[in-house]
């Protein structure tokens, strides 16, 4: 029965598991990186925030909606569209310090 040959991403190298050898791995253009980073960025602070807002309590008005175990089961979803708004209107500006973090590392 012939091995399992596992495939590993280290930086801009492919390793194959079992001959320890490695190739050059072609490097995303640099928009398309960018962007994909600001994304992620933005995805963070906007959870930082949802729970940020959970832990304040700020959307949690008894019977608001009507109570019961429903609106309890869907206040995150609404929280964590609260926090994606705030985000796309400019957040807090820690997606962009995270933004500048992330690339800074993959430029070293």
């Amino acid at each position: 029965m012939p091995a399992s040959l596992e495939i590993i991403r280290i930086g801009d190298k492919v390793v194959d598991s079992i001959a320890h050898s490695s190739v050059p791995m072609p490097q995303p253009s640099r928009p398309d990186q960018d962007s994909r980073l600001m994304a992620a960025a933005q995805a963070l602070e906007a959870g930082f925030l949802s729970e940020m807002l959970k832990a304040v309590n700020l959307n949690t008005q008894p019977g608001a909606f009507g109570g019961g175990q429903g609106e309890e089961q869907f206040q995150s979803f609404l929280r964590d569209a609260q926090a994606k708004h705030m985000v796309e209107a400019g957040g807090i500006g820690l997606a962009q310090s995270l933004f500048e973090a992330m690339k800074a590392d993959l430029n070293d």
